[in-house]
């Protein structure tokens, strides 16, 4: 019998849903997803989605038994814990990596945040907020620059995956930012991530 697929609520343009495929890609598990293209936006909510993620947000699995799991790092390690592949590694490899998902999370919930408050009208987009976007932004980067010796060291993790599907994120929604400008070895790190199959698959489009 061949098994049920799971069900994912998908966006071409989340960057939360691109790390899941990129997980999905690299574990082996794609062709057990089928994806439901699912409008997610923070001004409104979804009431088809909600149905099975009550924050109405994406990606949101479905698992063949109708039982669900959110937000990305859940299922993400699901899928890594089905397929027995080692994204989520385990002793102190494991914190290291968790340590820089939470890093690319984090990077990518600011950005966000950040481009939500750029879109807003006049005069209620704050400056405020915008400038502590940025810094939060920058800080996280050269966070990241000082980082690389051991993220080039370690073994591809969800570390890697977070990471780079944030600098993507930088690169699609962010471009005048120009984070490459640094003059660090980020950029290089970067291009050869996304040399893997999972990210060029997964490259987001407008």
């Amino acid at each position: 019998m061949t098994p049920k697929k799971m069900q994912l609520h998908w966006s071409p343009k989340s960057p939360y849903v691109r790390k899941v495929m990129v997980v999905a890609i690299e574990t082996g598990m794609i062709d057990m997803l089928e994806t439901i293209r699912t409008v997610a936006t923070v001004y409104k909510p979804n009431p088809t989605l909600m149905q099975d993620n009550p924050l109405s947000k994406v990606p949101t699995l479905k698992l063949g038994n109708s039982e669900v799991l959110y937000d990305s790092a859940v299922i993400c390690e699901y899928l890594d814990a089905q397929a027995k592949t080692v994204l989520f590694p385990q002793g102190e490899q494991r914190w290291q990596a968790l340590r820089w998902q939470a890093l690319g999370d984090g990077l990518l919930d600011t950005i966000v945040l950040w481009r939500h408050e750029r879109e807003r009208a006049e005069p209620a987009r704050s400056p405020e907020l915008l400038h502590a976007y940025h810094t939060k932004t920058v800080s996280a980067l050269h966070c990241l620059e000082a980082e690389l010796p051991n993220l080039k060291a370690a073994p591809f993790s969800i570390g890697h995956i977070s990471l780079g599907c944030a600098l993507g994120y930088l690169d699609f929604r962010m471009a005048d930012l120009d984070w490459r400008t640094s003059g660090g070895d980020l950029a290089h790190w970067y291009s050869e991530i996304m040399k893997r199959p999972s990210f060029i698959e997964t490259i987001p489009k407008l």
